[in-house]
């Protein structure tokens, strides 16, 4: 039975006393989320068909290991990997996947940033659903915010790092893609995987960790020992940052759909429009 608490605010999971449809935007995030996490870990466990042509998955970019023996199910060729042949201390019950190893590092960026946060805190946590919204029993009277059980998320501005080390990667897959059998020509592939790293750009510079560390700890841009770049630096991302949500959905999205693509073109249900012919 719902309780009046401090505030007005009626008490009880998920009681509330709006009248806006409050429960559409949590409950499509909860369904958006966990379709692409079931889609991922899927991919990642098969390790198979996510290579053709010049194309690499980015589920899988930048490639560590290759496994010579799986050319033939849509692997990479040994030479596109970084660290060569699949090692031998992998244990034997985990598929040989390269995206096992790569996934982890984008994957801990985003878990740990603001805007997901938000995001599953509401939609899976229901920490709460939503402003004037009861929360999960769990949390009524002990949510401590970062201080308790949340304290990891304060690896984001570590995860940051990552994140970026990894972006010079991805443009070199998508420079990589405009080139096959050493002949330079264009494919919708390409194209994808081009869009794929820009998309990624956009959502890691426009960070809160990353506009901090550039110019937002500063409390003045025109004090002498500030340079007029900084501030055009903190500017842009700025300019990213007020659109961190969007960026952060959309990338999150031809991620997936730039890796359905290769994957239907490496198990030859559809061909890739280029300028070389057939792969």
């Amino acid at each position: 039975m719902a309780i009046q608490t401090t505030g007005g605010h009626v008490g009880g999971f998920l009681q509330t006393n709006r009248t806006d449809n409050w429960w559409v935007g949590p409950l499509v995030t909860f369904l958006a989320l966990a379709a692409w996490l079931i889609f991922y870990f899927l991919r990642a466990m098969e390790g198979q068909y996510y290579a053709v042509g010049p194309y690499l998955s980015p589920f899988y970019a930048p490639l560590i290991y290759a496994d010579p023996s799986q050319v033939t199910n849509g692997g990479a060729h040994i030479s596109h990997a970084f660290l060569g042949t699949w090692p031998s201390w992998w244990p034997a019950f985990v598929p040989a996947s390269p995206a096992l190893i790569i996934g982890m590092f984008p994957g801990t960026f985003r878990l740990t940033c603001y805007y997901y946060r938000k995001a599953y805190y509401r939609a899976f946590g229901h920490t709460p659903t939503g402003c004037a919204v009861g929360p999960a029993p769990s949390v009524v009277g002990g949510y401590q915010g970062e201080t308790g059980l949340w304290i990891f998320q304060n690896l984001h501005r570590y995860t940051l790092y990552f994140a970026i080390i990894l972006l010079p990667f991805l443009y070199y897959e998508a420079a990589s893609s405009f080139f096959y059998k050493g002949s330079f020509g264009i494919g919708l592939g390409g194209l994808l995987i081009t869009a794929n790293a820009v998309l990624l750009t956009g959502y890691t510079l426009g960070c809160h960790a990353w506009r901090h560390l550039i110019g937002g700890k500063l409390n003045c841009f025109s004090c002498d020992g500030v340079s007029r770049n900084r501030h055009q630096a903190w500017s842009f991302t700025t300019w990213l940052n007020e659109r961190h949500m969007l960026f952060a959905w959309v990338s999150l999205w031809w991620i997936l759909f730039t890796d359905v693509y290769i994957t239907l073109c490496s198990r030859g249900i559809i061909s890739d429009p280029n300028t070389w012919g057939t792969f």
